[in-house]
């Protein structure tokens, strides 16, 4: 199989999610804010490029759920999280004082980091045991998250003016306990709800690649 045939999934992807780029980079509300939420999708574009390069090739299921994040990211980025419209909008119909998107983001933060991990874990063996899989997944996706929470104090003290978009708290003092729970429960979900569909993904993607 050729490198650019290996490669196919992942640059598809990137192409898919090229548009969704240009439009949330075209007069964002704030361009710091818009660099520091989008920052996870170009390192994300570098390490599924790198990744295709060297014949590794995520499941269609994991490059969907990768895609869908992006796209949160980039809706964040471009409106910042206190200000998309379509959280306004939810809130209204349920009577909500606060725009929830930032939420539906730290699920995403927990849901995908956890399939992505997972991924990897079953298909390189890491994990012998698959009582421990699930743990150890969830696991990195709460890191995953906590390093993201320590990013965002980062940017608190460089910059209080930016902190305020980028972080998002929308006066909620309870705002970095909410963001980890809720990036716990969609890793939780991950492994617990998406598990059987993921693991016939991954059955299909070895068939595909397996030679002959």
């Amino acid at each position: 199989m050729s490198s650019t045939l290996k490669t196919h999934p992942n640059i598809l992807l990137l192409a898919v999610i090229a548009p969704v780029v240009a439009w949330s980079a075209w007069r964002p509300y704030d361009r710091l804010t818009w660099w520091l939420e989008v920052v996870p999708v170009f390192l994300g574009f570098i390490a599924l490029f790198i990744a295709g390069r060297n014949g590794w090739r995520f499941s269609r299921f994991v490059l969907v759920w990768i895609a869908l994040h992006m796209i949160v990211l980039l809706v964040g980025g471009h409106y910042t999280y206190a200000r998309v419209p379509l959280g306004d909008w939810v809130g209204e119909h349920l009577g909500w004082q606060r725009n929830h998107y930032d939420r539906l983001g730290h699920i995403m933060q927990g849901l995908v980091p956890a399939l992505v991990c997972r991924e990897i874990f079953l298909r390189i063996r890491v994990i012998a045991h698959r009582g421990w899989l699930g743990f150890c997944v969830v696991s990195v996706a709460l890191a995953i998250s906590a390093a993201y929470e320590l990013i965002e104090w980062a940017a608190a003290l460089v910059s209080a003016e930016a902190a305020e978009s980028f972080l998002g708290t929308q006066g909620d003092g309870w705002d970095t306990q909410w963001d980890m729970f809720l990036a716990l429960c969609g890793a939780l979900f991950a492994v617990l709800v998406l598990a059987r569909v993921h693991d016939r993904s991954i059955q299909r993607l070895e068939r595909t690649a397996a030679p002959g």
